[in-house]
């Protein structure tokens, strides 16, 4: 599975192995930039799936605790040259055919992101300097779910929360000034190199946003996150997700991650 939320929703989308990596390997010795390398290198590059896809469904919740409910379903297929993802909406009627595709790219080109509204009948592009905005009204970002490059932060490991023996702490800072959000602290398993944690500090370096994974289940040979939550404590508002069906190794084919089937609307 393609890196759709390196820190965040990658964390419940990307699958990995069921052997425990931390059995075979441990932190090496080295300053706290070198082993955060080591933990980030750890999350992204873990053995996964070929491809798979996964429905969940995305409740929104505003500041009134007035709730929204959204179905949607994530395609992912890897490449060699970069993975590729597809988003689809499929209920409520108002957002069905809604659709998010990414073309990663692996080395110095960006990576291109396109979003597909059915009610204005068109692709529009995601450029870069959006990529930390809201993706379609949730607390999630299009960076969130679209992924982002490894080369764009830096990574420190920092000295470990008391009491969570099972676990890392690893700080990663956007190396763009104009970040909307410069700073993440994640909290990662020490038996399955999943972020369970993410707190995402804004550029007054304030606590904006919380991701918790509430709960990382095995489908088949793989562990995922199955429910996880994004809070805004700035705006008061949060998303839910739960996973309802997952598959992977499914055989998804290329015709999947093009422009025409991102322009598919769903009757």
């Amino acid at each position: 599975m393609p890196r759709l939320l390196f820190f965040l929703l990658l964390i419940f989308l990307k699958a990995e192995s069921g052997t425990p990596t931390s059995a075979l390997q441990a932190v090496p010795a080295g300053t706290p930039q070198a082993q955060g390398d080591w933990l980030a290198h750890q999350v992204d590059d873990r053995e996964t799936g070929r491809d798979g896809r996964v429905t969940f469904k995305m409740r929104l919740f505003d500041r009134q605790e007035r709730v929204r409910e959204r179905t949607l379903t994530v395609f992912s297929r890897k490449y060699p040259a970069g993975d590729k993802s597809l988003t689809r909406f499929t209920e409520p009627a108002d957002i069905a055919g809604t659709g998010f595709l990414v073309w990663e790219h692996n080395g110095a080109s960006e990576d291109e992101r396109f979003l597909f509204l059915p009610s204005l009948g068109r692709v529009r592009r995601i450029a870069g300097s959006e990529a930390q905005e809201s993706f379609v009204g949730s607390d999630f970002t299009y960076e969130d779910i679209g992924g982002r490059a490894f080369s764009d932060y830096t990574y420190t490991r920092i000295d470990d929360r008391a009491g969570a023996g099972d676990t890392y702490t690893l700080e990663s800072r956007a190396k763009s000034p104009s970040a909307r959000f410069p700073r993440v602290v994640s909290t990662i398993r020490k038996d399955h190199f999943i972020v369970i944690r993410a707190e995402i500090y804004n550029r007054r370096d304030e606590l904006q946003k919380e991701f918790v994974a509430s709960k990382v289940e095995r489908v088949g040979k793989y562990w995922i996150v199955t429910a996880m939550v994004m809070t805004d404590t700035g705006q008061k508002t949060r998303t839910e997700m739960q996973v309802e069906k997952a598959e992977f190794d499914i055989g998804l084919g290329d015709e999947m991650f093009t422009r025409r089937e991102l322009e598919k609307v769903i009757r």
